[in-house]
């Protein structure tokens, strides 16, 4: 329900920053220009649209979030009544919501507030961007660990770690040609060459990192696996902060060529429709994937932000993996009572990773920093802010994978303990 929540609210925000759903609004709607004038929204709802709308409403959805997550600190078990406010009375949660965001539009001072909200934002956004990529190492980690332990009872998962770590390899690899290929020039993109070239290399090395001698004699399960994943990913990463860097022109016979551009991007309107497409069906699969992935008590254990002395169940947020009996209620509906024992992951770091998935959203729509000329059908072109916050996303995610595998070696008594 709290991600439906929040997918509501992000698609609300992308269809504010779409001018082709203003105007097809205003061509559509019968009286839409008199009711923008009751309603005081600006002529033809100017105050309902654009970046400011959606730094309101993301204001609002933030404020949500991190109420509960204040109200819901040190809730350690599902009896109580903190916690029985949030796994319920989800039309008054709602309707609250629906408050929130709308009251963002009464704010007093509001070129003040919008300024002081974006670096607010921004902050907020990057420090989700490092907890995704924490989730990510740990997903690695515990991906090869799970499959090289089936190896005790089933040779076969040998070649199932084999085959998979041959794949993700050959895709990071046709990724990186693919970026030579249609990203550098011989006479221009020198800081795609550099980076391709660092990026690459810096794979290479915690792939051999890995599967080195002195690694694998205080972590055994280390391996290939784990660096192919973050390799792809860095891949990944490095394509979207090369297809957000402005574009560049070199002058060949007398005429300015664009050089080093996603080869989709001839002009047609087909084509500008797929980018965009993908682009926003990559933005809600990574938001709604890191919310529901972190919300986990391994992940939020991982993120030394909920210590507990019973056994780990890998349980999210809408399913149980535990061993308890069903339970039937009055009603007759199965139940599986998942927090007998006591909550199964920590309340609080659930909102506030929403939280800062709200201020995600609302940097990522309005093209962080870039706000003014921000479009959704825009929201693959070039901007310097957008290249180096993913640029360094790349560098983060390799520091923190090297320093998973070296940190055994380091400070191997504690590692043990």
């Amino acid at each position: 329900m709290y991600a439906l929540f929040f997918m509501l609210v992000t698609v609300t925000c992308v269809i504010m920053m779409s001018p082709t759903v203003e105007t097809a609004m205003r061509e559509h709607i019968p009286f839409f220009t008199e009711m923008c004038n009751k309603l005081n929204a600006g002529e033809n709802c100017s105050t309902l649209v654009g970046y400011s709308a959606v730094y309101k409403v993301c204001f609002g959805m933030a404020c949500f979030f991190f109420f509960f997550f204040v109200f819901t600190i040190r809730v350690r078990t599902s009896t109580g009544c903190r916690a029985a406010v949030h796994n319920g009375f989800w039309f008054f949660k709602f309707v609250a919501l629906l408050a929130c965001c709308a009251g963002g539009f009464f704010l007093p001072n509001q070129e003040k507030f919008l300024e002081v909200w974006r670096y607010v934002g921004a902050a907020g956004g990057f420090l989700f961007i490092i907890i995704q990529l924490m989730l990510l190492v740990q997903f690695a980690h515990r991906w090869n660990q799970n499959w090289s332990s089936g190896v005790k009872f089933n040779k076969i998962w040998y070649a199932a770690l084999a085959l998979v770590t041959l794949v993700l390899f050959s895709v990071a690899v046709g990724a990186l040609v693919f970026m030579i290929m249609f990203y550098t020039d011989p006479e221009a993109c020198f800081l795609n060459k550099l980076f391709l070239g660092v990026n690459s290399g810096l794979c290479l090395v915690v792939s051999l990192l890995a599967i080195s001698p002195c690694i694998q004699t205080f972590q055994p399960t280390s391996g290939l696996l784990q660096s192919a994943i973050i390799s792809v990913y860095v891949m990944y990463l490095t394509f979207s902060a090369l297809a957000s860097k402005p574009v560049e022109m070199v002058e060949r016979n007398g005429k300015n060529v664009t050089v080093c551009v996603f080869p989709y991007k001839s002009g047609l309107q087909s084509d500008t429709n797929i980018v965009t497409g993908v682009g926003a069906v990559i933005l809600f699969g990574c938001i709604l994937y890191s919310c529901l992935i972190s919300t986990t008590k391994r992940s939020s254990t991982a993120l030394q932000v909920y210590r507990n002395d019973m056994p780990e169940n890998e349980v999210n947020i809408w399913c149980s993996l535990s061993d308890y009996d069903d339970e039937k209620t009055a009603g007759g509906q199965n139940v599986k009572y998942d927090e007998r024992d006591g909550a199964i992951y920590s309340y609080c770091y659930f909102h506030f990773v929403f939280f800062l998935g709200s201020l995600y959203v609302m940097m990522t729509v309005t093209n962080w920093f870039h706000y003014e000329n921000a479009k959704i059908e825009r929201l693959l072109e070039g901007s310097w802010s957008v290249f180096w916050i993913k640029m360094a996303s790349c560098w983060v995610c390799l520091f923190l994978y090297m320093w998973t595998l070296v940190v055994p070696m380091l400070f191997p008594k504690r590692f043990q303990a």
